[in-house]
């Protein structure tokens, strides 16, 4: 009788955290839970009209003179970086958010950075970015996650509110070069990944090393696209506002291919992890902006008319 009291109590006081959303499986490797399949897996959220990523068509981009500058607080902080994790569907760097925020950009406020993420495909002769461009697959993407400061950090509970500002991403494609070991930020990041290529596994040694600026190095913050999406992993909720750069991160070849090489599959121990990317979804009535093209001043363009003038009298 005892026994069954503990139990029953037990019961009542622990939820259960098999809840049917929560023990549905999703992958990107095994054909019954790729992204193919999460639109039947999570009817509810990944079958949206506003699901990411998605290819951006340049042509069809429209101009928002709102598109500023970013302002970026502790990107250039070498004690940021607190984690990096193999979660089984990525590595996932965790950042003291305390310290990181980002504004501007025409954000509705200010964002709390959290973590970063890399998506890739099988090596750098197998491009693995989410986003595209012009049907341009790059070698792999970088998501930085932040979260309206409104919700205190928690992402989970911008998530939870379907909040479509709740969550801003910024994206930006890694590109692979011929050179060896090159950016040295880069070579630092990935050294990690031999620490961590089991599923699950994770290290805190990653302070002082190096800092978010220097992993973008090259990039030009002020060339951007902007549309309003979701997650692009289960569940795929619609609350994010994407931010996806133009300039593409330069990372050796040889460092892009560590990523598919050392790490692997939650629930797959022996598969080591690669093309981890949702294909593109469809845009739906979605816009895409971005700045406005420099136009040529006045001024410039009297000197023109003046220089054309001139060739007529030769």
């Amino acid at each position: 009788m005892i026994v069954f009291l503990v139990i029953f109590l037990a019961a009542l006081l622990c939820p259960s955290v098999h809840s049917e959303e929560s023990s549905e499986k999703w992958c990107y490797h095994e054909p019954s839970c790729n992204f193919s399949t999460w639109p039947q897996t999570y009817p509810q959220s990944c079958n949206g009209s506003r699901q990411s990523p998605i290819n951006i068509v340049t042509a069809s981009v429209q101009e928002n003179p709102s598109l500023s500058s970013f302002n970026f607080t502790g990107f250039d902080d070498n004690s940021t970086f607190k984690s990096i994790t193999n979660t089984g569907e990525s590595v996932v760097v965790g950042l003291d958010d305390h310290k990181m925020s980002v504004q501007g950009g025409d954000l509705p406020g200010l964002y709390n950075t959290k973590q970063f993420h890399i998506h890739w495909g099988n090596g750098s002769s197998s491009p693995g970015s989410e986003h595209t461009v012009d049907g341009k697959r790059y070698s792999m993407e970088l998501h930085i996650v932040n979260v309206h400061s409104k919700y205190n950090g928690s992402v989970d509970a911008a998530l939870a509110a379907k909040d479509s500002t709740g969550v801003a991403v910024l994206g930006f494609f890694i590109e692979g070069t011929n050179e060896q070991n090159k950016p040295k930020s880069w070579d630092i990041l990935t050294s990690f990944l031999t620490n961590i290529s089991s599923p699950a596994s994770s290290t805190l040694n990653v302070m002082n090393q190096t800092t978010m600026d220097s992993l973008l190095e090259g990039v030009n913050r002020t060339k951007y696209y902007r549309y309003q999406g979701s997650l692009t992993i289960p569940d795929c909720t619609e609350a994010v506002i994407w931010t996806v750069f133009k300039d593409p991160i330069k990372v050796s070849q040889d460092l892009i291919n560590r990523f598919s090489t050392t790490t692997f599959f939650k629930g797959s121990p022996s598969v080591l992890m690669t093309n981890i990317f949702r294909g593109v979804q469809p845009l739906n009535d979605r816009v895409v902006t971005s700045q406005p093209s420099a136009a040529p001043t006045h001024t410039t363009s009297i000197i023109t008319l003046l220089l054309l003038s001139s060739l007529c009298w030769l």
